[in-house]
């Protein structure tokens, strides 16, 4: 079976045929679809944007000597991050994050003393918090099926779940007597971390422990309100079969059976659970589809319990998000790492309001000289005053190409991959 799509050209007697097989039609159409829109799920999604850029360029700044860092070396780090504006302008908006001085004719940028604090504070928490990141570590090999993960994969998944940037000198070499680093086949990317030793109290998956401190049988549960009847009844058929741990060894489970689906949502529902933002890329999730057994279309397994996922294509990005692990746009249970990351976030807000504000009452002060006044002043609020620069951000600063396949890979490509240089 075929479609056929009939387009004219700018001359109405020329017709063009285009004709496309069913089966990647479908597949188009059907990887465009995701879950009713829920505005504070997807304000939980979106809130890190500009988070995500400033943090990378503190990063940058950080490896640099003296960790001082020139425009002019940023500016062509900003091309690699895909944005569009001037390095000097972006910088200018977060003068609490960013201080820019300029030195013999050349403008150069650092950090602040409220960013080294915190920078200080976030070491602090990763010290303390070593042996989560080593549990962590260790449930995710425990749950593979080889108990052994490729290091580059990891790194493409490490900040979600808030391992250092050095966690393999830093941590593997450490615990000698549970990791290792292997590499079977002598390739550069082949290196592997892998299990030394079973622990049984890492086999225990956040539904157990939740059942077991409540004195009830493991399973699901589910944030979806009252009025969705479907949902729910599907959700009350999925849920009366026998929880399976995603710990539990695969021998008798058949790929594509019931009892392997109900496995690959709780090994889903535990990875995100030892996330930080209980929230991760399904494109990221899916390159460790062979070391967790994930099916080969994992999107459509997701979008299919609505009840515990919440599935996202914002920003052209699939995302799944843990409903449980949020109330409303917030998350219930916040990790130490993230209570210092949000005090990144409050900084940078606060220092981009107050560029904000300056811009727009020299934009008003403009204004009132050319007699062309029309914007009242009870709208001078932050929300105003933000929408501002969020429009300044799309047409000189903003994230650029990031809507392009390709230009979004490579972003993102930069903004995680700490090698890039």
């Amino acid at each position: 079976m075929v479609i056929v799509v009939r387009c004219r050209s700018l001359k109405p007697w020329r017709f063009f045929m285009y004709v496309l097989p069913f089966n990647q039609h479908f597949q188009r159409r059907f990887s465009l679809w995701s879950m009713k829109k829920e505005p504070d799920l997807e304000s939980a999604l979106s809130r890190n944007r500009r988070w995500m850029v400033n943090n990378q360029i503190k990063n940058i700044i950080l490896r640099c000597p003296n960790q001082v860092a020139s425009i002019d070396f940023l500016q062509k780090k900003f091309k690699n991050l895909d944005l569009q504006g001037k390095a000097l302008n972006w910088l200018k908006k977060y003068p609490c994050c960013f201080e820019v001085y300029c030195e013999n004719d050349e403008y150069f940028c650092r950090l602040t003393k409220q960013m080294k604090f915190l920078v200080e504070e976030e070491e602090n928490v990763k010290d303390l918090q070593e042996p989560v990141f080593v549990e962590r570590l260790a449930k995710l090999l425990m749950m593979s099926k080889n108990q052994r993960l490729n290091v580059l994969k990891i790194n493409e998944l490490k900040r979600n779940f808030g391992f250092p940037d050095d966690y393999l000198l830093r941590i593997v070499p450490k615990y000698s007597d549970m990791f290792r680093v292997v590499n079977y086949t002598g390739r550069r990317s082949s290196m592997e971390i892998e299990l030394m030793s079973w622990n049984p109290d890492f086999a225990i998956s956040a539904i157990e422990r939740l059942a077991e401190k409540e004195g009830r049988e493991p399973c699901f549960s589910c944030s979806l309100p009252a009025t969705w009847v479907k949902s729910w009844e599907r959700f009350w058929d999925f849920n009366s079969t026998p929880y399976i741990s995603p710990y539990a060894e695969l021998k008798g489970l058949v790929e594509g059976s019931a009892e392997m689906d109900k496995r690959t949502v709780a090994l889903v529902h535990e990875l995100l659970s030892l996330t930080l933002w209980k929230k991760v890329s399904i494109v990221k999730l899916g390159h460790f589809r062979r070391e967790f057994c994930l099916p080969e279309k994992l999107n459509v397994l997701l979008l299919r319990h609505p009840s515990i996922f919440y599935v996202s294509n914002r920003y052209q990005l699939y995302t799944v998000l843990l409903r449980e692990g949020y109330n409303g746009a917030e998350l219930i249970e916040k990790d130490p790492l993230v209570v210092v990351k949000e005090k990144f976030g409050d900084l940078m807000q606060e220092g981009l309001h107050e560029y904000n504000r300056r811009h727009y009452l020299m934009n008003l002060e403009k204004k009132k000289k050319k007699g062309l006044l029309t914007v009242r002043p009870e709208r001078t609020n932050r929300e105003v005053i933000n929408n501002i620069s969020e429009q300044e951000d799309d047409q000189e600063g903003g994230l650029g190409g990031i809507f392009n396949a390709e230009e979004r890979k490579r972003f993102y490509k930069v903004l995680f991959d700490d090698d890039v240089k």
